[in-house]
């Protein structure tokens, strides 16, 4: 479904990412892990088109989008729920959802498309007049998956969503992405646990200092030593 051939990315004359190469089939849920700097975001951001300065190739199913635009990627079918979840905080919890559909103009699959929300985040439909900023962290994390999903997405690239939350919460949620991902929805999330990563996730990728250095089925990684060493305090 993606796949990145070589791809460097660049903030001006600072390159970030040096050459990564990854992949990712239709119906998977993939993971990329590093620390804090290695440039995880900007894999995402690049993907995106949000990264002008980029080389190599990306593809989406079969189609070269190196070059596009964000919004004929969303189009396309590629979403990302941000770091720090990026609500509108004053609007709420029902127009942030709509927000999320707004490249989309049939309103019955709108309607249907926010059922499909609420049926994964029911507390959302209880708070749908509410203001998003004075939802919990938890709520808002779900709100901000919820307004991902409203964009259609064949690909849902999620970054960081278990930041700042209590684990209970961190389980709750990335139980409710294990079912949208088997309901047909591809992930490729990017996190910091790379415990509960690795655990939800088929396969994944390390990446260190803008380099992809390690990649293999998630059960090998949750038992690789440098793995365990370096990200799994073990």
């Amino acid at each position: 479904m993606l796949k990145l051939n070589s791809v460097s990315a660049f903030y001006g004359h600072r390159q970030v990412l040096r050459e990564i190469s990854l992949q990712i089939a239709e119906g998977e849920i993939v993971t990329l892990i590093g620390s804090n700097g290695a440039g995880k975001s900007t894999t995402l951001n690049t993907i995106c088109g949000v990264v002008d300065k980029r080389t190599g190739l990306i593809e989406f199913q079969g189609k070269e989008i190196t070059r596009l635009p964000t919004i004929k990627i969303v189009k396309l079918g590629i979403c990302q729920v941000p770091e720090g979840r990026r609500l509108f905080p004053d609007m709420t919890v029902l127009e942030n959802l709509e927000l999320g559909a707004y490249l989309n103009q049939d309103k019955q699959q709108i309607k249907t498309d926010l059922e499909r929300v609420f049926h994964f985040f029911p507390i959302l439909r209880e708070r749908r007049k509410q203001m998003a900023g004075t939802l919990s962290g938890g709520e808002q994390q779900m709100l901000a998956i919820g307004r991902g999903l409203m964009a259609g997405p064949k690909l849902l690239l999620l970054d960081e969503p278990s930041l700042g939350l209590a684990p209970k919460l961190v389980q709750q949620i990335f139980a409710i992405l294990e079912e949208i991902n088997k309901e047909g929805v591809t992930i490729f999330l990017v996190e910091q646990n790379a415990h509960i990563a690795l655990k939800l996730a088929n396969r994944g990728y390390v990446l260190e200092t803008g380099r992809i250095v390690l990649s293999g089925q998630a059960e090998w990684l949750l038992n690789n030593d440098r793995v365990k060493k370096a990200y799994l305090g073990e």
